[in-house]
């Protein structure tokens, strides 16, 4: 067999014994691969008084990090990601006020919510009447 017919079955073979667990329908159709087991949900809230939260500098912030474990600096992390799960991510469903007795003074409080909630984008506001009207809203979420 002359030199160069015996390189190129040398070649031939080393190549088909290194490239041959790649070939076959296992590359060409991969099993899909999970980018991440959970969706990212983590949050920024503000509170500060007036009406828009544009004219509104915030007096107190703080973090919410739903996933993988309840975490921030929001005094009740866990309870707080639990009435999120709980409602869906419906922040109007945690403003629901429970009868409290608050007074009808006008001296407005907003608070606002940005952030990703289970993979979306999150914005949003609320404005309270009052301070009282706030804490008497059935959420631990808003309560920091």
């Amino acid at each position: 067999m002359p030199k160069t017919a015996r390189l190129a079955a040398t070649l031939t073979l080393t190549a088909a014994a290194v490239c041959g667990p790649f070939a076959g329908p296992a590359l060409a159709d991969p099993a899909p691969v999970a980018k991440s087991l959970y969706a990212p949900s983590a949050l920024v809230l503000t509170v500060g008084h007036g009406e828009a939260s544009a004219a509104v500098t915030p007096e107190r912030a703080v973090t919410l990090s739903c996933a993988p474990k309840p975490g921030g600096t929001h005094p009740a992390p866990v309870d707080a990601c639990a009435e999120l799960r709980y409602s869906g991510g419906d922040f109007d469903a945690l403003s629901a006020n429970t009868g409290a007795m608050c007074t009808k003074q006008y001296d407005p409080v907003t608070v606002t919510v940005h952030g990703v909630w289970q993979g979306k984008r999150v914005a949003y506001e609320r404005t309270f009447a009052n301070e009282c009207l706030k804490d008497s809203a059935a959420s631990v979420l808003y309560s920091f």
